[in-house]
């Protein structure tokens, strides 16, 4: 009999209460698990009320035998067991599992039931009992002092083994004499009740310690796994023997009733014994193998930033919310409102578990600025009843206080480092580890050398880096290294930082448009001055407006606990409010913007300018020059050669400079909630002041005054969404004035001088603009997370340090053509949108006409919905290419640089968003690097083979063929150089004509000069990966037959994968087609290498059948021959063939990524989300979480937020699922990357990248070359699948009582015996690929 039923029937015999109070909970979902043994008996919480449980267990309930009396007298034991059991639990801790977070909770010393946490409010004890999230360690038990729970489980664990040997023995012979229960009532299963309790008691006991040891951080992780194993450790003889039974009771009552156990099923019953005492020894096999690893896992975590990691999770955007609000308010100098608001979050018990110390830090900084020493104590004193510890920032606080102070007495200060000795921490921990401001650095110095008067902190970096076994070379033997110098003087560079810090000081920049080339009109310079005249008087509108809603706030919140936006309307002065807001009406698109979008980049642009404010007030502006002007020294060609990476260049500078701020600043970024709810509160003022005369145009009408913006509702799909439209008067001034600025933020542009290295997770790029190192989605803080725990993130901020260290120029002769096109009326073939007068004109007609029909009249409203969207469309190509053509212009004399950043798979992207070699064919084409280098006696070949590949031709061919065929179109080449616009236009016809054109005048001007070798080339040479993610995966799965048709192995001729995979689907289409299949007959000469490419590029990306047959459905569309009423059969047709195609091509590839498919699926089901380490050591974690909707209220409306990122919401299992196989590839391809940067950079070359297409002079390709296949081969040497299988078990299968709460031990064993199981691998030599030379090319 299962606990479940016993759990049901004890409910009707005795009263609701004992199992409501009760502190063992069984989930519901696993009590199928307990027929034979209690497999999963942690503390769990029961799924589903009492009474509901006590519904769907009425038919276990009733007893249907005439032993029903006995039965009910054995249960009744059976209860005293478990009450006693109960109350054994309840003297000791009792742990409350709610979602992963555990807390502990000391039970009261009489009566049963327990504070869940979720019952009536605590009292003031809650605060002594319930430590905080990250505190368990300083309230739990000691260590080296176990419990009395502790001492009854390892007595309990001793006599274990006697139970079970007895166990054993009574149940094989019961099922040797007994028949097979005939019901829920039978005299077998009472006589398995005893059994059944003791295991209950035995297995809780040993899932319990794992949870407690944990807590308190002192149990290995092996400990976990053993826990984990043993229960089907203990249970093996006893379920072996009930195996039958327990399947007979899922449903098979009425077939095996009065049945007695045959031969068959006693052989039965040994072959399922045999089978689990296999599995159970390829557990302890699987634990084995973990247990050796664990040491060095766990050794390699560093606890205290583990503690401040979950700390930071557990309280998400309320900790967030709380710290931005009290930054705020002491920005704004409001230093009393910040007090009371702590103090008043200090009261309440419901909201002080919000707080953590670095929220207390917050206050004490700023009484320690004003040597209010007494202040500090209370803070301390609020820390203490807080169930809090101080930390370092709370003690650098103190000390500032104490050497601000002159009266301090130095009993004091002693007294301070003494405590500080106690709680485990160092004065040099202060130094290193302390974000200063200000001054703060030399008063904490000036107060310890009160005590110590020759004390020099201790600041020698770690000189013990452990390295990836991939870079450690580069980084321990430089002696070949040859690192590249910019063509810069060093006094050149510092006055190009001054420029820079100029701009990003403003925030914002005004550039010329190119639309400014056009003949000022009559009608434009009266709609220009219109404009002015408007906007100074929407200025002074917006002035008193923000003035007036500022008072009223003051007046209205009292509520010291309340966080409202007060404070955040004082961090600028009002005019740079009104400024912000006015450029959002300017840049407002005439269809109008979504609510949402156009508050979050209000509130991101206040969020801007006060971070830049801040570096200012902190002082940090002034030593980052100091910094920057000695770092120049590195890069200068005037100044002698280093062997040290930028990083390591600026670390020691900052090191050598430690005096003062730190630059690596503590600001906290806000939450999106924040940032939105600002950013609406400043659009609802502007949709309620800004108004314009209704007769500004047309004085014919009357005059009023009318909103120049309007907030409405409009569908996306099914959801309906606030939307900020501009009046059509005020769409029709800006279009007729075709003003001549453009107002940017500052990031938006390319920077004017080397970006900072990135030295840290938070410190790098811009000068003073907040970057992130990792884009993330607006409000998902779990990347940034485990990016801090990371010890040595070198190579990977190393590679972005090279990347955004290339300088660029503009190709001005190109930019000039391009400029002339887009002032002309546009190109669409050459992708240079039209202007909005060659847009369609929406038709105006009356749905009120009875003349037209009502088919007439849908037809009409079709025809307006579609000319709409036509004009909207064309209107945002159009802006787009304004502001890429704009930003070139604006930099055309200049030299620039695109710091980097990266996405959360590690794939690396320049900073400013518009204009970078990222973009269009278009944008691409007008950047050339800035340092030239002569062609060498490859180069102009190599320039030739580029434009061949650029043209879309010859694919097949060798690179000996594409040179002889573009010496054989020579005079096409000059043609087209000479005369782009009026000549044979032979360039047009290229794949990518913009960049092809500019290769032909670098061909041109090469061929032209005396010395072609001696040519000086500024232009950009690709090389272009051949289907990339396939070639990870033929690398992984060593697969021969993959590996050539992406040419992994050397060939006379490049393979192509698409022909490969049309030329099979083509041959299983003529063999359908002679058994007379109806569609594959249709298809007969349309299959073409274009029909399958994009499925086959990306089904290595996880594109499923559906979206395949979407991708076939369009390009058969494309064919105009092609019978459209057959499309729909023949997408579906198609894409079969090429899914049977690439199976039968790519079979380890499958493997693999089922392989990978299958433990995501698993891994989210158990309710983690996917973590994995690339070979480069940058932590990953997929963000695909259940949707959660919060709502914003706001006096405009309320904003529904679907946040499907919340790390508290289980993961979304078919996101994770399908993302892990495309997401693990590309963060393999963004390693390759890397790892190729960093080995250019040593060897002098200019590497950028375009995720798998890499960049250099065409003098350095067949280095770059050399280089890019090396370092695939080193990757792939890495035993990548079974690193990641390690890390896995590690990660998901050492933890499963607290990891996996709701699982089925089933599904646990199944993910670890999968994750166990890594694909095999073929005979594809590896070193073959540097031989390859269409590898990449």
């Amino acid at each position: 009999m299962s606990l479940l039923r016993v759990c049901a029937f004890a409910k009707c015999l005795i009263s609701r209460s004992l199992f409501e109070k009760c502190a063992v909970r069984v989930s519901f979902a696993d009590c199928c698990q307990l027929c034979g043994s209690l497999r999963n008996g942690a503390v769990r919480r029961i799924s589903g009320t009492p009474l509901q449980l006590q519904r769907r267990n009425v038919s276990f309930v009733i007893p249907k035998t005439e032993d029903a009396k006995k039965r009910v007298l054995e249960q009744s034991q059976l209860l005293d067991v478990l009450e006693a059991r109960i109350q054994q639990l309840q003297t000791d801790i009792v742990l409350d599992v709610q979602h992963a977070k555990v807390q502990f909770v000391k039970a009261p010393s009489s009566g049963r039931g327990v504070s869940s946490g979720r019952g009536p409010k605590s009292t003031s004890q809650e605060k002594t009992d319930i430590p905080k999230s990250g505190q368990t360690v300083a309230k739990g038990p000691s260590k080296s002092q176990p419990s009395r729970w502790m001492e009854k489980l390892t007595q309990e664990r001793k006599n274990k083994i006697k139970r079970q040997q007895h166990l054993q023995q009574k149940i094989q012979k019961n099922v040797k004499e007994k028949p097979i229960a005939k019901s829920k009532g039978s005299k077998s299963s009472s006589q398995m009740l005893p059994g059944t309790a003791h295991k209950t008691i035995s297995t809780t006991a040993k899932k319990n310690m794992p949870l407690i040891k944990k807590s308190k951080g002192c149990m290995k992780l092996s400990d976990e796994i053993r826990a984990a194993v043993s229960s089907v450790a203990t249970s093996t003889g006893a379920t072996a023997a009930a195996a039958v039974p327990h399947k007979v009771s899922k449903g098979k009552w009425k077939d095996s009733r009065n049945q007695p156990l045959s031969e068959e099923g006693q052989k039965q019953t040994v072959r399922d014994a045999q089978g689990r005492a296999m599995e159970l020894a390829e557990m302890e096999e699987l634990e084995r193998r973990l247990s050796q690893q664990v040491n060095q896992w766990t050794s390699s975590s560093n606890p205290e930033r583990l503690q401040a990691g979950s700390e930071g999770t557990a309280c998400g955007d309320i900790q967030l919310s709380i710290r931005s609000y009290l930054q705020a308010c002491v920005f704004a100098g409001d230093i009393d409102r910040a007090h009371c608001f702590l103090l008043s979050q200090h009261r309440v018990m419901s909201r002080r578990k919000h707080l953590n110390t670095g929220v207390y830090n917050i206050m004490m900084r700023v009484w320690a600025k004003k040597g209010t020493l007494n202040q500090i104590g209370r803070m301390f004193i609020l820390l203490e009843e807080a169930g809090l510890k101080p930390n370092l920032g709370s003690y650098c606080a103190a000390l500032e206080c104490m050497g601000r102070n002159p009266s301090c007495s130095p009993k004091v200060i002693t007294r301070c480092l003494s405590q500080m000795e106690e709680d485990g921490l160092s004065v040099d921990d202060l130094f290193s580890q302390c974000l200063f401001q200000q001054d703060e650095r030399d008063m904490v110095l000036k107060a310890i050398r009160i005590i110590q008067p020759d004390y020099k902190p201790c600041l020698n970096p770690t000189t013990d880096q452990s390295y990836s076994s991939l870079v450690q070379e580069f980084y321990t033997q430089r002696a070949d290294h040859h690192y590249p110098k910019l063509d810069f003087t060093q006094e050149e560079l510092q006055e190009r930082f001054k420029c820079q810090l100029s701009v990003e000081q403003a925030c914002t920049v005004t550039i010329d448009s190119v639309e400014a080339a056009k003949p000022v009109t009559e009608n434009m310079a009266k709609m220009r001055e219109l404009l002015a005249e408007q906007r100074a008087q929407w200025q002074k509108i917006l002035l008193q407006a923000l003035r007036e809603s500022k008072m009223i706030l003051a007046s209205t919140n009292t509520k010291d606990y309340r966080l409202n936006l007060y404070p955040y309307l004082f961090l600028l002065e009002d005019r740079e409010y009104v400024d912000i807001m006015l450029q959002s009406v300017a840049n407002l698109p005439p269809s109008g913007e979504s609510l949402k979008i156009l508050a979050g980049d209000l509130g991101n642009r206040v969020y801007t300018k006060y971070s830049v404010r801040q570096k200012h007030q902190n002082q940090t502006v002034e030593k980052l020059g100091n910094i920057y002007n000695t770092y120049a020294d590195l890069l200068a060609k005037d100044t002698k050669s280093y062997d040290v990476l930028p990083r390591e260049q600026w670390s020691k500078l900052e090191m050598e400079q430690s005096s003062g701020p730190v630059l690596k600043g503590g600001e906290t970024s806000w939450p999106y909630i924040v940032t939105l709810e600002l950013g609406t509160y400043l659009v609802d003022m502007m949709v309620k002041n800004l108004k314009i005369n209704s007769d500004i145009l047309n004085p014919a009408y009357d005059r009023k005054l009318i909103p120049i913006l309007y907030h409405m509702y409009t569908f996306r799909s099914t959801r309906q969404i606030g939307f900020i439209k501009p009046h059509p008067i005020l769409t029709q001034m800006q279009q007729e004035a075709m003003e001549t600025k453009l107002t940017f933020d500052s990031y938006v542009m390319p920077m004017l001088c080397p970006p900072v290295p990135w030295t840290s997770v938070k410190f790098g790029a811009y000068l003073l603009t907040p970057t992130k190192l990792m884009r993330t989605v607006d409000g998902a803080t779990q990347h940034e997370v485990l990016l801090e725990k990371c010890e040595n993130l070198h190579a990977v901020l190393d590679s972005l340090n090279q990347l955004g260290n290339c300088a660029w120029r503009i190709n001005k002769p190109l930019l000039d053509i391009i400029i002339s096109i887009f002032n002309d009326r546009g190109s669409d073939k050459l992708d240079i949108p039209p202007p909005l007068s060659e847009a369609p004109k929406i038709p105006h007609f009356n749905p009120q006409d009875p003349t037209y029909t009502a088919s007439e009249k849908a037809h009409m409203k079709r025809e307006v919905i579609n000319a709409k969207k036509k004009c909207s469309e064309m209107h945002s190509l159009r802006m787009d290419a304004l502001y890429k053509l704009s930003i070139a212009n604006h930099m055309r004399d200049e030299i620039f640089w695109f710091p980097h950043n990266m996405d959360f798979r590690g794939r690396t992207y320049p900073c400013p968003p518009y204009f970078n070699h990222l973009g269009s064919d278009v944008t691409r084409a007008v950047l050339v690097f800035a340092d030239g280098k002569p062609l060498g006696p490859k180069g102009l070949d190599w320039l030739k083979i580029h434009l061949v590949n650029l043209t879309g031709l010859k694919k097949r061919s060798s690179l000996q063929g594409r040179l002889e065929y573009a010496n054989t179109i020579m005079e096409d080449i000059l043609d087209s150089a000479d005369n782009p616009l009026n000549g044979k236009k032979w360039w047009m016809n290229a794949d990518e004509p913009w960049q092809a054109l500019a290769c032909c005048i670098e061909i041109a001007n090469a061929v032209r000069s005396p010395d072609p070798t001696q040519f000086i080339s500024h232009f950009p040479v690709h090389q272009d990966g051949s289907c990339n993610g396939l070639q990870h995966y033929a690398a992984l799965g060593r697969d021969v037959i993959g590996a050539t048709s992406v040419n992994l192995m050397p060939c006379d001729v490049p393979q192509d994968v698409y022909s490969g995979v049309a030329q099979q689907v083509e041959e299983f289409r003529a063999r359908d087609a002679e058994h007379g299949l109806k569609i594959a007959q249709v298809l007969e000469g349309f299959i073409s290498r274009k029909v399958v490419k994009q499925t086959v590029m990306t089904v290595v990306y996880g594109v499923t059948r559906y979206g395949g047959r979407l991708q076939i459905e369009k390009r058969l569309k494309e064919i105009d021959e092609f019978p459209k009423e057959y499309v729909w059969d023949a997408s579906h047709y198609l894409v079969r063939l090429v899914f049977s195609g690439l199976k039968e091509m790519f079979t380890g590839t499958r493997e693999i990524q089922d392989w990978l498919t299958e433990s995501a699926r698993l891994i989210s089901k158990s309710g983690s989300t996917v973590e994995w380490v690339t070979p480069l050591g940058l932590p990953i974690i997929q963000p695909y979480h259940r949707t959660r909707n919060q709502v914003l209220k706001s006096t405009m409306q309320h904003i529904n937020l679907q946040i499907n990122h919340d790390t508290k919401e289980r993961p979304d299992t078919v996101k994770q699922k399908n993302a892990f196989p495309p997401n693990f590839i590309h963060s393999l391809d963004s390693t390759h990357m890397m790892l190729t940067a960093l080995h250019c950079y040593s060897a002098g070359l200019t590497f950028v990248s375009v995720h798998d297409c890499f960049w250099t002079h065409a003098f350095t390709v067949d280095t770059m070359n050399k280089v890019c296949r090396e370092q695939f081969v080193a990757l792939h040497s890495q035993p990548i699948l079974q690193e990641l299988s390690n890390f896995l078990l590690q990660k998901y299968c050492t933890g499963v009582p607290t990891e996996a709460k709701n699982k089925k031990y089933q599904e646990y064993r199944r993910l670890m015996l999968l994750l166990a199981k890594v694909p095999q691998t073929g005979d594809f030599d590896l070193q073959q690929v540097k031989e390859s030379t269409y590898f990449f090319s």
